[in-house]
């Protein structure tokens, strides 16, 4: 088993929860404050915080605070490890697959130089 399936299984029990989910797709955007976190929630400011822990313990999310300002930001690389898992279950059906479209868009595109 590789060494990272224990990051892994912590970044997959955190973002199979739909709100923690909506909280990293915003924070990909850009940093967000925790008052702007909660806006499209409909629950109390304690329970966000509670999905923001989880993120936090996953590695996903850090955060800083400024005086009364919480600002939360996703982890650089945060997601790397999902991306390495789910690199190493390609079949070697679809590498090939992808090596011939990129073929074919080469040829095409050849075709167009001349």
């Amino acid at each position: 088993m590789p060494k990272y399936y224990k990051e892994l299984d912590s970044v997959l029990r955190a973002l199979a929860d739909p709100t923690r989910r909506a909280i990293v797709e915003r924070l990909a955007k850009s940093p967000a404050v925790v008052s702007e976190l909660a806006a499209p929630f409909s629950m109390a400011l304690p329970s966000l915080m509670q999905h923001l822990r989880v993120l936090e313990n996953a590695g996903l999310v850090m955060s800083q605070k400024h005086g009364r300002v919480r600002t939360v930001s996703l982890r650089p690389g945060a997601l790397d490890v999902l991306h390495l898992w789910l690199g190493e279950q390609r079949t070697p059906a679809e590498d090939q697959a992808d090596r011939l479209g990129i073929h074919l868009i080469r040829s095409t595109h050849e075709g167009d130089l001349t």
